[in-house]
């Protein structure tokens, strides 16, 4: 690919030269370009590959040469004698003042035809007169001079769309880089991330396992808890009703103090009457004995006042 930067808005005067060749390098005045050059190549390298998409060698329009305008050409447009063709806008703008500079090439333009405002579609009348009566020889290089101006425009344009395309790639090529890193840094995070996760995983499973060793523990402990409360129930249980028969066995202490007194009672001198009342015999069968020994046998106290006080109310 050919160094744009030597071939952008030459300083080309179309006018007494021929336009060069598609393969032929213009030495430029690096100077005078510089500012130029580098106002064009700020522009953004997307918009101009849609432009360069657009717009092929044949076509029919041309592009302003003004900084950052780059407006396809209709209607009215401002040519100068070094190659370049401004819009309407643009045009009148610049060359409004005197001594004019060319926006593109920072040329001067003092000559009297070095600007001309043209026409980009003359009418049938205009095309059918403008060169009449001139030899075909003059025709033929007035012709000549307005293809050159065209080619110059179009080879111009082909530099800067390579320039463009250079620089796109370059930023292109700058991106995938960046973005290169960017997924070697997460793949190295993603990584780690994965290493993490299969250590937690260990743990978890360590875990899992000392859980259950603990959980069968706990239930060995239960079943043992469990065997020995039966066990102390069942011993419980066991001594509460050997205590209570002890208790039925054992004589109470009323007694005690009672057979003495019955044994210091005389004998009955006549039987029993319950021996010959029949039914009734139940209702009288301590009537045989005084009021007051049958009220002091029958006077019995609760269980809990038995150490306080005795059965029998002794005489």
């Amino acid at each position: 690919m050919k160094d744009c930067t030597s071939a952008k808005f030459l300083p080309w005067d179309f006018r007494s030269k021929p336009a060069p060749a598609a393969n032929t390098k213009i030495t430029p005045n690096p100077a005078r370009l510089f500012t130029n050059f580098y106002l064009r190549a700020t522009e953004s390298p997307l918009a101009a590959r849609h432009r360069f998409l657009n717009m092929s060698v044949c076509d029919d329009a041309l592009l302003c040469n003004y900084p950052k305008c780059r407006a396809k050409l209709s209607g009215f447009a401002w040519a100068t004698a070094c190659s370049h063709v401004f819009c309407d806008q643009h045009g009148s703008g610049a060359f409004s003042r005197s001594p004019a500079i060319c926006p593109a090439c920072s040329s001067t333009l003092s000559g009297k035809l070095d600007i001309i405002r043209t026409e980009l579609s003359p009418s049938e009348e205009y095309k059918a007169m403008v060169l009449a009566g001139l030899r075909p020889d003059i025709v033929m290089d007035i012709s000549t001079r307005a293809l050159a101006f065209w080619s110059y425009q179009v080879y111009q344009e082909r530099l800067y769309q390579e320039y463009s395309l250079s620089r796109a790639d370059s930023q292109l090529k700058q991106m995938e880089k960046v973005l290169t890193q960017h997924n070697q840094s997460r793949e190295l995070e993603l990584t780690a991330m994965r290493g993490e996760i299969a250590s937690l995983k260990k743990v978890m499973e360590e875990y899992k396992r000392k859980y259950s060793d603990v959980s069968e523990r706990l239930m060995e402990r239960n079943r043992q808890y469990q065997k020995l409360q039966g066990l102390y129930d069942s011993l419980r249980l066991r001594n509460m009703v050997v205590g209570a028969g002890e208790r039925e066995t054992q004589p109470q202490p009323g007694y005690q103090d009672v057979n003495p007194v019955m044994a210091k009672q005389p004998a009955p001198q006549r039987s029993p009457q319950f021996l010959s009342m029949g039914t009734d015999r139940d209702g009288h069968f301590f009537s045989g004995l005084e009021a007051d020994g049958l009220n002091n046998f029958f006077q019995f106290n609760s269980p809990a006042k038995e150490k306080v006080r005795p059965f029998i109310n002794k005489r």
